[in-house]
C-alpha cells in the first residue's frame, strides 16, 4: 500500500505559542477534555480539542510514520504495522502488538476523504470484538488555531455498542488521545527549531 499525500507539509513551519506539554490543559483557559457520547442507540462520540492546526492533526491520523508516533494504545502496546492506501476505496491496515508478544490487528477501507477535514472508513478488527463492522467518521475542525477533533463510531448493534464500551474502549482512547497531544507538541517544538 502507498501513502498518497502531497509533497511537504502545510504546518511544517508553524511555530508553537506557548503551549505547555501538559495532555489536559491548552493556553489561555481551554481544557483539553476528552468527551465521550452516545448520540444514538448504535453510536460513540468522541470529541477533542487539540494546540494545532488541522493540516497537522490530519497528516497523524492518516501518515504511517507519524500515527507510530502515538497510536499506541494502553500501556505495554505498540503500533508494529501501519500501511496506508489514502484515497477513496483504499484500504488501511494496522496491527498492534503488546509486549508480551499478543497482537491486534485492524482492517479499514476508506469511504470518503476531505483534506484535511474529515475521513470516513469501515473498519474490522480480527478478532471481531466490536460486533462486526464499523463505520468510522473522523471530522476536523479549525476552531481558532486549534483542531476540535470528532469521532463518530457507528456499530452493528446497541450490543455491539454496549459491548465495545464495556472493553476498556474509553480509558484507551484518553490514553491515545493524550499520546497524540504530546506527539504533536514535539512535531511542533521541531518545527519551530527548524524555522529559526
Amino acid at each position: 500500500m502507498s501513502d498518497r499525500r502531497p509533497a511537504g507539509r502545510p504546518w511544517s513551519k508553524r511555530t508553537r505559542r506557548g503551549h505547555s506539554m501538559s495532555t489536559t490543559r491548552l493556553p489561555g483557559s481551554t481544557v483539553a477534555t476528552l468527551t465521550i457520547t452516545t448520540p444514538s442507540d448504535r453510536e460513540v462520540r468522541v470529541t477533542r480539542v487539540f494546540d494545532a492546526p488541522r493540516p497537522m492533526v490530519f497528516d497523524c491520523w492518516t501518515v504511517p510514520e507519524l500515527l507510530k508516533g502515538w497510536l499506541h494504545g494502553p500501556d505495554g502496546w505498540r503500533l508494529e504495522l501501519c500501511e496506508i492506501d489514502l484515497r477513496v476505496g483504499g484500504a488501511a491496515r494496522y496491527v498492534w502488538r503488546h509486549r508480551d508478544g499478543q497482537a491486534m490487528g485492524m482492517s479499514a477501507t476508506y469511504r470518503e476523504i476531505v483534506r484535511p477535514s474529515l475521513i470516513v472508513a469501515s473498519e474490522l478488527f480480527d478478532d471481531d470484538w466490536t460486533g462486526g463492522e464499523t463505520l468510522g467518521t473522523v471530522a476536523f475542525t479549525e476552531v481558532d488555531g486549534k483542531t476540535l477533533l470528532t469521532q463518530t463510531i457507528l456499530y452493528a448493534s446497541q450490543a455491539a455498542r454496549d459491548g465495545a464500551l464495556g472493553t476498556g474502549m474509553t480509558s484507551g482512547m484518553a490514553d491515545s488521545y493524550a499520546q497524540l497531544d504530546a506527539y504533536l507538541a514535539s512535531l511542533q517544538n521541531a518545527a519551530a527549531k527548524g524555522a529559526a
